[in-house]
């Protein structure tokens, strides 16, 4: 699938560099500047506009949109376009997201780099299609079965929708593994002012494509020449015979599902690629961190009112701070880690019942209180409420 990404065109597409848009439409900027350059979606609630926004947009780049008939054939064409050399993308919602999980895991066991935004929504099953939640974020880590390693931002502002797509795309590159942004109707639906950065500042990355000798390559050992577990891409259509599997597979991508050796080394590698850079990937953002005893934890549109929480009570003289987590998988462990040795309570506000709380209490192991601030409904707390966390002893 050849592609070649134009500054200047992507530029006359996305229009003026300050503007006033949605976080769905963020996305859509931000794949487009990353060098997205094939969609496959479906339409659903509160999504939509990012499957739109691309329809529009995408063939104005020279790039490829297509609707499938399902939110399964969706991300099974994304895939089959990264295999043909396409930086590609797809959007979606709660329960499109479920139907997504097995070429989910397909896409990390092919190690098939590609990017998934997810405005969240409730549920369980159809719920309230129109209102936001964050109950996916487990799902995110857990959804697909086997053992795995996930990449996963949470934007809190529509400008990080943006960012954080285009650093999706790189994560997905880099890693060769698929890379969700997990934001929510609060975000996907919200207008706010975006800057769009100038050629010069932007960081693109793309994967490192196999340039060895066609008759002699080994798909899953090429990288070793540069030392990494991360294995060259041998785009399908440029002469490589490449075995692409699901099933467990050896160093030369052939299957080998009943050895058990085997098994173990391939998962503990693409497992392994990602917590190996654990530090590399870690993205919090820390406030008033220094003499807190108390400090919410927090990510996607919940860090809003818990920073206005925080300032509340630091003006009444309260000494709390506040972790927002950008990456919350891999999890910054090691930072949750740091907090339980110096507070003595953590405040885990979410648009759940309580997800993300529970690897924050694991790594806190008993050093310090941790309290589950959920709300559920398709409603974000008030600064008020969250607030309130704080007077209870």
């Amino acid at each position: 699938m050849k592609y070649k990404r134009d500054p200047e065109l992507i530029r006359d597409v996305l229009g003026k560099k300050v503007q006033f848009i949605l976080g769905d439409m963020a996305c859509v900027y931000g794949g487009l500047l990353a060098g997205c350059s094939f969609f496959g979606g479906y339409p659903i609630t509160p999504a939509s506009e990012v499957a739109e926004g691309m329809a529009r947009r995408l063939p104005r780049v020279k790039g490829t949109y297509i609707q499938m008939e399902d939110e399964i054939g969706s991300i099974a064409a994304v895939i089959g376009a990264s295999w043909g050399g396409a930086k590609s993308m797809t959007a979606t919602s709660g329960p499109g997201f479920s139907l997504m999980m097995e070429n989910y895991g397909y896409a990390v066991m092919t190690e098939t780099p590609c990017v998934i935004v997810n405005i969240q929504r409730t549920g369980p099953s159809t719920g309230q299609p129109t209102l936001g939640a964050q109950g996916d974020m487990m799902q995110a880590k857990w959804g697909s079965h086997g053992d795995f390693e996930a990449i996963a931002l949470a934007p809190s502002t529509v400008q990080e929708c943006m960012d954080f797509t285009i650093e999706a795309f790189n994560l997905a590159e880099k890693y060769r593994n698929p890379v969700c942004v997990m934001a929510d109707g609060e975000i996907g639906h919200l207008r706010e002012r975006v800057v769009i950065p100038d050629e010069k500042d932007l960081k693109i990355v793309n994967r490192v494509r196999a340039t060895i000798d066609k008759k002699k390559f080994i798909p899953f050992t090429d990288s070793q020449t540069r030392k990494s577990k991360v294995p060259d891409f041998p785009t399908f259509g440029t002469g490589y015979r490449t075995y692409v599997t699901g099933l467990t597979h050896n160093e030369k991508g052939f299957p080998a599902t009943d050895k058990q050796p085997d098994h173990e080394k391939l998962v503990k590698r693409i497992t392994s690629k990602i917590t190996d850079d654990l530090d590399k990937l870690t993205n919090v953002e820390k406030l008033y961190l220094d003499d807190a005893e108390t400090v919410f934890v927090t990510y996607g549109a919940s860090a809003r009112p818990a920073e206005s929480a925080v300032e509340m009570a630091r003006a009444k003289g309260k000494k709390v701070g506040m972790l927002r987590l950008k990456t919350v998988w891999p999890f910054p462990f090691k930072e949750i880690q740091k907090l339980a040795n110096k507070v003595d309570k953590i405040i885990v506000p979410e648009m759940n019942l309580g997800q993300i709380v529970h690897p924050v209490r694991e790594y806190v192991e008993g050093k310090c209180k941790v309290v589950s601030a959920p709300k559920i409904g398709g409603e974000m707390h008030l600064p008020s409420e969250l607030y309130r966390y704080l007077e209870e002893k």
